[in-house]
């Protein structure tokens, strides 16, 4: 070893003992005859001190060339500082350095590699092997092998086997575009990566391994956001002979777990709530329920008063801000120009302030009378000092609407702690949703999901009403893992082809392996997946799932520290028996 020591180990016991240490040169602090370096490590940052009349000249001068991200292996004594700092660890220790050795010197870089640096997202990415010199970046790293660790413990204790499935597979429709990869050996034919390893987990069902999971990769060729890479990992997980309620104490469990071993927070009992409660009350189908706000329908209030614009929609609905009824006319200005631009898509907004001496003053006074709207707060639970927000519209898109207003009164008003963590299952999600574009019915989930049993004559005269044994855990807003059901016969299983579009012919040839080993014995079955990168940057208190991927790839898909994607040669693509055509 090139070192006795690590840089994040020594303290006041280690006073007068000899040492040898290795790292980078974070500072370097030069006074003339008195010099300090910084030494830094995965573990650590310890001071080295090198002082003239102690130190021979030849070793300060050493130390005085120094630059900042310089390799270097240190010995010398272990002493107390006479200034110490109470920030680090080792704050209150130095070494007297007797030795130092330049073990690889390096060039300026091009950011400063502290937590607080001057460095872009663009640079840093370019530099990733130096960003992830950071301690910021790194300890987000380390949260991430915790998990791993402790999503392995649990899984263990369970009884689940993990099991490695194939990253070279078919291709198969539905969901987001596949990446392909060509054949070599089998010109003009192509593998796909998968999306999810999910025909092989439920195989694994029909082979009676019981209980499987795998931290593992899935790709998805989609466009990307903050919580999106093309590449990204999940905990899937499938189980044999259970049910939902099964599943989802399985899996609350593990939910607490990873919450109690990694950040010492012991979790409240998990909420349930449909789909049709979550999309009345709250537009979406992933609630942040860390505050209220509950939708409230104002359509026996609102309408048939002659303001046209309530009269002629759809839905009059709104939320009530506590507290919020000092915004100024600015800050309603504000948020009348939010909601009215292109990425929410409302026309306006109306609101009624509840003054603190019990008036109410609202942007409809010429319609409504102070009697109808009082009426108004008793249907939004309102008190003096509160602001009622509310939008109208088409059912669909004013729910949408007024769940981003929602989401932007719950920050404005800091109901959005990142220390208090709300978990919830959403469940009973229908089954399938209707495809404008393509005008047919499409898998909500995916094709192998289960219908509730009582539901499935619906297939043929109400296909939209079909609920799903689907679910979906949902943590502050964010969904963190969805799963359901199998479909575990092959009768069920055509049925549901048949209602997705398939023909015969394009189910047997895109899942005829999956059918015919149904009829080997599969047992009923159900499992789900958690987006471990989104859980990583739950727990990390982040809105992106980058700052948690070693190596990831920018908003265009490109890693652009390896300038990847690139084009290949052409003796590749020859050989791959590939010609390249780029649409002009």
């Amino acid at each position: 070893m090139l070192r006795t020591h690590t840089c994040g180990e020594l303290r006041l016991d280690h006073i007068n003992q000899h040492v040898t240490l290795a790292g980078w040169v974070q500072r370097v602090r030069n006074k003339g005859g008195l010099i300090w370096v910084d030494l830094r490590d995965r573990y650590g940052v310890t001071q080295l001190i090198f002082e003239e009349g102690s130190t021979d000249k030849e070793l300060l001068e050493k130390a005085s060339q120094l630059g900042r991200e310089f390799v270097v292996q240190a010995s010398g004594k272990v002493i107390e500082r006479t200034s110490k700092n109470d920030k680090i660890p080792t704050g209150h220790i130095e070494i007297k350095a007797e030795s130092i050795e330049v073990l690889n010197a390096a060039k300026v870089p091009p950011f400063i590699i502290e937590d607080e640096t001057d460095g872009g997202d663009e640079l840093r990415m370019k530099y990733r092997y130096l960003d992830l010199r950071r301690n910021v970046v790194r300890e987000k790293l380390q949260l991430r092998h915790r998990m791993m660790q402790e999503t392995r413990r649990y899984m263990d204790a369970e009884q689940f086997i993990e099991v490695e499935t194939p990253v070279l597979i078919k291709s198969t429709p539905e969901g987001a575009r596949d990446f392909v990869v060509p054949s070599r050996v089998n010109p003009g034919e192509f593998y796909a990566l998968p999306q999810s390893p999910q025909t092989f987990k439920q195989l694994l069902m029909v082979s009676g391994f019981d209980r499987y999971f795998q931290i593992v990769k899935c790709f998805r060729d989609e466009d990307l956001r903050a919580d999106r890479q093309p590449e990204f990992t999940q905990i899937d997980c499938e189980m044999s002979f259970v049910d939902q309620e099964d599943i989802l104490s399985t899996f609350e469990g593990l939910t607490k777990h990873l919450f109690k071993t990694v950040k010492g927070v012991e979790l409240e009992e998990v909420k349930r709530m449909t789909y049709a409660d979550a999309m009345k009350f709250y537009g979406n189908d992933k609630p942040d329920l860390r505050f209220d706000m509950k939708f409230v329908e104002l359509n026996d209030l609102a309408k048939g008063k002659g303001f046209g614009i309530f009269d002629s929609a759809e839905l009059v609905v709104g939320i009530c801000a506590k507290g919020a009824a000092e915004y100024t006319r600015k800050q309603l200005d504000a948020l009348t120009e939010w909601v009215k631009r292109p990425q929410i898509g409302a026309k306006g907004l109306v609101y009624v302030k509840y003054n603190s001496d019990g008036s109410l003053k609202s942007t409809v006074d010429k319609f409504y009378s102070s009697e109808d709207l009082s009426q108004w707060a008793e249907a939004f639970h309102a008190a003096p000092g509160d602001l009622m927000l509310v939008l109208s519209g088409e059912e669909n898109k004013v729910r949408k609407q007024l769940s981003e207003l929602r989401l932007k009164m719950g920050e404005e008003l800091g109901l959005r702690d990142r220390n208090v963590f709300k978990p919830l299952w959403v469940v009973d999600f229908p089954l399938l949703e209707w495809d404008e574009e393509t005008e047919r019915f499409h898998a909500m989930h995916h094709p192998f999901t289960s219908p509730k049993r009582e539901d499935i004559p619906l297939l043929e005269t109400k296909p939209g009403a079909v609920r799903a044994n689907a679910y979906d855990l949902v943590i502050n807003g964010v969904e963190i893992g969805g799963g359901s059901i199998r479909i575990h016969d092959r009768p069920t299983q055509q049925l549901m082809f048949k209602h997705l579009g398939f023909t015969e012919e394009e189910a047997q040839k895109q899942f005829g392996f999956l059918m015919e080993a149904f009829e080997y014995g599969a047992p009923p079955h159900g499992g789900i997946a958690f987006g471990f990168d989104r859980l990583c940057a739950i727990f990390g208190g982040s809105d992106s799932i980058r700052d948690y991927i070693a190596f990831p790839k920018n908003n265009s898909g490109r890693d652009v520290m390896i300038d990847s994607p690139s084009s290949i040669a052409d003796d590749q693509l020859e050989e791959l028996s590939i010609r390249v055509q780029l649409k002009k």
